[in-house]
């Protein structure tokens, strides 16, 4: 176990005594062809997907806006972010307020997968991405091609049509609202707060009668 640039930026953006994310390190990879893979449902400005996939002792990570799809003629953007932690493979929890990525976080979908050719890292470099991968939700070949010159760290993520495409297949979140700001809990604090200065406008009117 050793802490090393892979995860500095992750480090760097994170306090850990305020958030339940793991610090981690960088540790050995699974041994053999497949490797862990995770995709977080991410409740923080904006909804959006995040891919990871183990390579090098960490996870090498994308954020995906729309998600990811089984459906091949989706093409839908992932931007590359930080390593993070291998530990981070098993994390869910609600990031605070205030902290970087605030908002909730679930595991939609996770498993192993193999990449075809060359390891990830070397594919990576290539800016060409393909693999196989066994999830619940998510299975078979995948490709990501770097869109260069459109943008520092842009890729495209897009299912390859084999038999486990599904041209009518929509993305189910496992938890039902957007943003964190539209979260449950968001919502009745927001609620409260209004009543709070409405109840505080109604006594400033009656002690401005009273005084009339």
């Amino acid at each position: 176990m050793k802490k090393t640039r892979a995860l500095s930026v992750y480090h760097k953006k994170r306090h850990f005594t305020k958030t339940p994310e793991p610090q981690g390190a960088v540790r050995s990879s699974t041994n053999g062809s497949l490797h862990r893979f995770v995709i977080h449902e991410h409740h923080a400005t904006r909804l959006h997907f995040d891919l990871r996939l183990e390579a090098e002792g960490v996870l090498k990570s994308w954020a995906v806006p729309k998600g990811p799809s089984m459906n091949p003629n989706d093409k839908h953007l992932a931007v590359m972010v930080e390593d993070h932690p291998i530990e981070y493979g098993s994390f869910e929890g609600t990031i605070p307020e205030g902290q970087y990525g605030a908002g909730e976080v679930r595991i939609w979908d996770k498993g192993t997968y193999e990449a075809i050719g060359d390891p990830l890292p070397e594919q990576i470099k290539a800016g060409k991405i393909t693999i196989i991968v066994h999830g619940k939700k998510l299975k078979g070949e995948f490709h990501m091609v770097e869109m260069k010159g459109r943008g520092e760290n842009n890729w495209l993520l897009f299912k390859h049509r084999d038999e486990y495409a599904d041209d009518n297949w929509e993305l189910s979140p496992i938890l039902h609202y957007g943003s964190r700001a539209q979260a449950p809990k968001a919502k009745k604090k927001d609620e409260a707060g209004k009543h709070a200065l409405e109840r505080l406008v109604q006594q400033s009117k009656k002690r401005a009668k009273t005084r009339g």
